[in-house]
């Protein structure tokens, strides 16, 4: 997997891809090139063996203030219906990288989370943040829908219908103390502990068997427009192809010998 990205800071260490955004002098916004690049690098890893979960971190004591006033809100205000549906269309292709990366993605969240950076946060599968947390969906704050990047389809699954609707309607912060009691961040930690804790989590994640944990992130995408009944049985074909690799005949053997098992993604 590259880490030799221009947009976005990137270290690959012991399979883990630790990423974030890189101006933090602004509260680190999202530009035209940092979007574009992070939807490929995140399409790219779905075909990546090396790395096995992704930390998406702050910098400078912030997660991402959100597009860019300058660099985006500006420009966006001169372009064609044509031009503007594109790059709704390319932000919105970032989500859906992330989504089927195939890879557990931690987003580490201190400080400023709003716009498209909380939009970033949600798209991840687990959410570790600080007390100084403050994560927004400010669309409608700028004029626009709270409908963005997918946030009227995903974020009420995480937090309930009516917690996202006071969210989306208002634009207003989340607070940490929120995020947590809502199930939106998954642990609460200071913020000199943020960076270990979520390097932690997702060593013990890459750890663990990462075909399986592929498999676990494809069914939890695609069983939200499944019935109980189709779900069932796409979870009893991919249980069935896990029940095929090495890594399921290495948990036995580890059992029986009453060791730990040592698992090699395959």
């Amino acid at each position: 997997m590259r880490s030799d990205v221009k947009h976005f800071l990137c270290r690959i260490e012991d399979g883990i891809a630790t990423i974030a955004l890189d101006r933090p002098e602004r509260k680190n916004p999202l530009t035209f090139d940092s979007y574009a690049e992070l939807r490929d690098w995140f399409r790219d890893l779905v075909y990546d063996d090396e790395v096995k979960a992704v930390v998406f971190a702050s910098n400078g004591g912030n997660f991402s203030s959100g597009g860019d006033v300058h660099d985006i809100i500006g420009p966006l205000t001169k372009m064609s219906m044509k031009e503007l549906l594109a790059f709704t269309r390319m932000t919105g292709d970032l989500v859906k990288a992330m989504v089927n990366c195939g890879k557990p993605v931690i987003a580490a969240i201190d400080g400023i989370c709003v716009g498209a950076g909380a939009i970033i946060a949600m798209a991840s599968d687990l959410r570790v943040a600080t007390p100084e947390a403050k994560v927004a969906f400010l669309f409608t704050r700028v004029g626009l829908a709270g409908c963005d990047m997918g946030a009227c389809a995903i974020l009420p699954r995480i937090i309930g219908q009516g917690r996202a609707a006071d969210l989306l309607y208002t634009g207003r912060s989340m607070s940490a103390d929120e995020g947590a009691a809502w199930g939106f961040h998954n642990k609460v930690v200071p913020a000199d502990a943020l960076e270990a804790e979520a390097a932690d989590l997702a060593k013990r994640i890459a750890a663990g068997p990462n075909f399986g944990h592929m498999m676990t992130k494809t069914m939890l995408a695609q069983e939200w427009s499944m019935s109980i009944e189709q779900a069932i049985e796409a979870e009893a074909q991919a249980q069935a192809i896990c029940m095929q690799t090495g890594d399921f005949e290495r948990a036995y053997h580890a059992f029986v010998a009453k060791q730990k098992p040592v698992f090699e993604g395959d």
